[in-house]
């Protein structure tokens, strides 16, 4: 479990000075990065997760009653600023503070407006300060984390997409936890605990990051354009030198491409707080009576303690390696986890006492993270061991697999009637939509991030993260604004016609893709 079986990368660890203790065949550093961008993400999706259904959730049930247009209007607007303020954050590492510093500051930031959220009952000013925090720290934490990541690992190392879905794993094992458990508590509780239950979190992601920071070496200590030694100017003699500038160019527009294409992906993707929520909430039933809700139960049971046995192994297993040497990390990380299983235990033994059983609406959202966790790691072995074709296959994959995603749910929403408000369609299609739209982001997502690592010049590292989350923020907007037409297409078509037109669109990119496959792995002048 401890020992280094790749040449390449111990030679890779020892000139940056990184902690060359190994985790499940990953340097420990990348299990310090998974913990706090886990905490992060259990910010960020606990509070997503409530976002939409607290907006359009009845005045009387202390909701803000607004329509499903104008929450959405709002949601897009968020999520969009929330992955476009990622390019500022990014140019700042490189050029003032470097990674950890922005990391650290950016987690302050959205542990302050989680705490303004969490005010939300006293005036609704606090809850938009709250939000504007959680869009300036985001942007400061989400470029530089994943750029970290990336250079732990040689560029041409075997390891690198593995590291990355490893990385991926701990972003939706803390989405996962953050929707479960403030969706679970702001739904039946008080929308102010969960807003407030996230930034519980995000603040012992700081401490523990902030405590574990020596085992990274030299990675992130400095902005790349004041290091006296800049980290893309130490070279393994068995690692590519500095390329070519036509070379990199050609890089750099493979890059271009796919986040252009990762705009179809998210687009789609990114109906799941929006219009697939409205779904959830208007046109599923969610009621079950009887050995339906005692199924249910013990579903959730074990889908509410699986994944924290899971992350909590992987603790275990980092705790082993490094707490001799960073107690204070492990500490703060094994605390929030006593405060996890509390949570979790509670919520599993609250369900069994209740007689009627009522399927909240962010439930539906914790399924792309559980299958995430359950298939990361299958997936990251289908990468490095059985078949690894190129990046542009991937991203062809995952947008096709979105595709059938929306169709699944056109198949399912097929019986409601033009115009109807309210249905009550089996939760089925939603979890098979789910299913397959997470196998979708695992041939895009997590790869994605490995090829902008890989084909993005050293120091350009943290703008180019920054310009795959702008990315990401135009596609969470469109998908935003396209997701405020749920009502309009299904009163003048059908609720079917509305899920067709979103499959549609990224199965036309998956194919453009295809077809230039063969010209783009040129272009990548042998990265892999």
């Amino acid at each position: 479990m401890g020992r280094i079986d790749d040449p390449q990368l111990a030679r890779h660890l020892a000139k940056r000075g990184i902690d060359d203790k190994m985790v499940m065949g990953h340097p420990a550093g990348l299990f310090i990065l998974f913990f706090t961008e886990m905490w992060e993400r259990f910010s960020y999706y606990g509070m997503r997760a409530l976002l939409t259904v607290f907006l359009i959730t009845e005045i009387s049930k202390e909701g803000w009653g607004w329509t499903s247009a104008e929450a959405l209007q709002l949601y897009s607007w968020y999520t969009g600023l929330v992955y476009l303020t990622p390019l500022i954050g990014g140019i700042i590492a490189d050029k003032f503070t470097g990674f950890r510093k922005a990391i650290l500051l950016g987690a302050l930031i959205m542990t302050l407006g989680h705490a303004s959220m969490a005010l939300e009952m006293v005036s609704p000013t606090f809850f938009y300060i709250g939000l504007v925090f959680m869009i300036l720290g985001n942007g400061m934490f989400k470029p530089n984390i994943s750029s970290m990541v990336g250079q732990l690992y040689p560029d041409n190392s075997a390891k690198k997409d593995a590291g990355y879905t490893i990385f991926y794993m701990g972003i939706n094992a803390g989405a996962f936890l953050g929707m479960l458990l403030c969706g679970y508590i702001g739904e039946k509780v008080g929308w102010h605990y969960g807003f407030g239950l996230a930034g519980v979190f995000m603040l012992f992601g700081m401490l523990q990051f902030y405590f574990g920071q020596k085992i990274f070496g030299i990675i992130g200590e400095e902005p790349p354009a004041k290091s006296e030694v800049p980290v893309e100017k130490i070279v393994d003699e068995d690692e590519e030198p500095e390329p070519e500038a036509h070379i990199v160019r050609d890089r750099l527009v493979v890059v271009g491409v796919l986040m252009v294409a990762s705009i179809f992906f998210f687009f789609a993707f990114e109906q799941a707080g929006g219009s697939m929520t409205v779904f959830a909430k208007n046109y599923t039933q969610r009621i079950l009576e009887g050995n339906a809700g005692s199924i249910f139960k013990w579903v959730d049971a074990i889908l509410t303690i699986f994944p924290i046995l899971i992350v909590s192994y992987v603790l275990y297993g980092l705790g082993k390696r490094i707490f001799k040497d960073y107690p204070l990390t492990i500490i703060f990380t094994a605390i929030s986890f006593v405060i996890i299983w509390i949570l979790g235990i509670w919520k599993v033994n609250r369900e069994f006492n209740l007689e009627e059983t009522e399927v909240t609406v962010s439930w539906f959202q914790i399924l792309n993270s559980f299958f995430i966790i359950t298939l990361a790691s299958s997936f990251s072995k289908m990468w490095e061991k059985v078949w690894n074709p190129s990046g542009p296959v991937k991203f062809a994959m995952g947008l096709a697999l979105v595709g059938v995603g929306f169709i699944v749910l056109a198949v399912g929403s097929s019986s409601i009637p033009q115009g109807a408000e309210t249905a009550a369609v089996s939760m089925i299609w939603l979890i098979l939509a789910y299913f397959f739209h997470t196998t979708g982001e695992l041939c895009l997502s997590p790869v994605g991030l490995s090829y902008v690592s890989k084909l993005s010049p050293k120091r350009l590292s943290g703008l180019l993260f920054g310009l795959w989350f702008t990315a990401s923020a135009i596609a969470n907007f469109i998908a935003g604004q396209t997701g405020a037409y749920i009502d309009r297409i299904s009163e003048t078509y059908s609720m079917s016609t509305f899920f067709l037109i979103i499959a549609g669109i990224p199965m036309f990119a998956a194919v453009l893709l295809l077809i230039f496959n063969p010209k783009l792995k040129k272009m990548m002048h042998g990265i892999r």
